[in-house]
């Protein structure tokens, strides 16, 4: 039986009906190589201490900081310490070492004097034997060396739960050893497209047919939200076609959605197959997008969209993209207050969605007229102006809620 619910009632419904789903997610292994973009089941900590050793942060020389208190200074080089050295080296006071950045800080220094505060009065680069350096500026003990662990301590969380792995994420997972991490596993979404008229894009149409775009929309938009396309089909008018696409949906998704096929005429396959397994079809108070509907098949949930495809994509906008992007760990993309630049007219006891573009001047306007076949005014618009059910009249200048698109 088709009832009639708001925009909020139903969202609500949509939100009760996935929690399970996004409470049980599945995780996986991944190389750190490919886990950009994927989000952190567990938290994830270090193994060792960052930095792993004393090292310099600048080329120059090591020094011990109570040998150049006064300056200018001659000291013997005593040593070469490049990145890379692997043997532990001793610093003799009253001299200095030759160091690079990233090289360990010979024990007995504590100090760095950056290679612009002293110059080699006596010797060659490239051989130190008997070479004097002339310190022009003293430095404080601890200056340019960085400590052990001052970045990171052993069992420290690198990247916290819930985390969408950036770039930055994992140079310092990589910096501290991971070469792998636990993931969440991405939502697999089904896609079924409904309608005997339906072709492919890539073939001909026929009198009486159309092309899909619902079906090429709805995997767009769920990867937008950080889903992944496990499946997708298209089934005919008729039940046992629809049955069988449903089944294969099934066995190859974590939640399925579907387009066209559940309003109350003739030939409404999905309402047909899946009303008698307990959907709930309902009319929502909007346009577009007035006809929904939800179901779980075999565990799994099914939202059901209308087939119009500016009603498939605002429907996918104000019920699930927000709940896929936060099981993505994606921001949100928040509504706005904005200007309106023209008045417009609403119809009574519909909340409207109507597609609109931002101007330069931060006031937004209709881009197309309200109808839900109008697919090339859906693709000139970056909005939708969200109009409230009682809104009859909105004049121009008054704010208005808009979705970005």
């Amino acid at each position: 039986m088709t009832s009639s619910v708001s925009v909020d009632e139903h969202a609500a419904r949509i939100g009760r009906m996935l929690a399970p789903l996004l409470m049980a997610r599945a995780s996986e292994v991944v190389p750190l190589t490919d886990a950009l973009g994927r989000t952190t089941a567990d938290d994830v900590r270090s193994a060792v201490d960052l930095p792993l050793f004393r090292n310099s942060q600048m080329d120059g020389y090591a020094v011990r900081a109570s040998d150049i208190e006064t300056v200018p200074i001659a000291l013997e080089v005593s040593g070469d310490v490049p990145a890379g050295h692997t043997v532990p080296v001793v610093l003799t006071p009253g001299t200095a070492i030759r160091i690079m950045t990233g090289a360990p800080v010979p024990a007995g220094a504590d100090a760095i004097v950056p290679v612009e505060d002293a110059e080699l009065v006596l010797g060659r680069d490239d051989d130190l034997a008997g070479s004097i350096v002339e310190v022009r500026r003293s430095r404080r003990a601890g200056e340019y060396v960085r400590e052990r662990g001052s970045d990171l301590h052993r069992g420290d969380v690198i990247v916290p739960l819930g985390t969408r792995l950036a770039p930055r994420h994992l140079a310092a997972l990589a910096a501290a050893g991971v070469g792998e991490v636990r993931v969440l596993a991405p939502l697999r979404v089904g896609i079924i497209t409904t309608g005997s008229e339906l072709v492919r894009g890539d073939r001909p149409a026929q009198f009486g047919q159309v092309f899909d775009a619902n079906g090429i929309a709805l995997a767009a938009l769920s990867e937008d939200a950080g889903a992944v396309v496990g499946y997708r089909g298209t089934s005919d008018d008729d039940p046992a076609s629809f049955e069988g696409v449903l089944a294969d949906a099934i066995a190859a998704s974590d939640l399925i959605l579907t387009s066209g096929g559940i309003s109350k005429g003739a030939f409404e396959v999905v309402r047909e197959v899946l009303e008698p397994r307990g959907a709930e079809v309902c009319t929502v108070a909007m346009q577009p997008g007035g006809p929904q509907a939800t179901a779980i098949v075999d565990g799994v949930p099914i939202i059901c969209f209308p087939g119009n495809p500016v009603s498939t994509q605002v429907s996918f906008t104000v019920f699930l993209r927000g709940i896929l992007r936060r099981a993505a760990a994606l921001p949100d993309i928040p509504v706005r207050q904005v200007p309106l630049a023209d008045a417009l007219t609403s119809v009574a006891g519909k909340r409207q969605f109507l597609r609109g573009r931002q101007l330069p001047d931060g006031r937004v306007e209709q881009a197309s007229g309200p109808s839900s076949h109008l697919v090339a005014g859906m693709a000139r618009s970056d909005v939708l102006i969200d109009l409230p059910a009682d809104a009859e009249q909105v004049a121009a200048g008054a704010d208005v809620t808009v979705w970005t698109l």
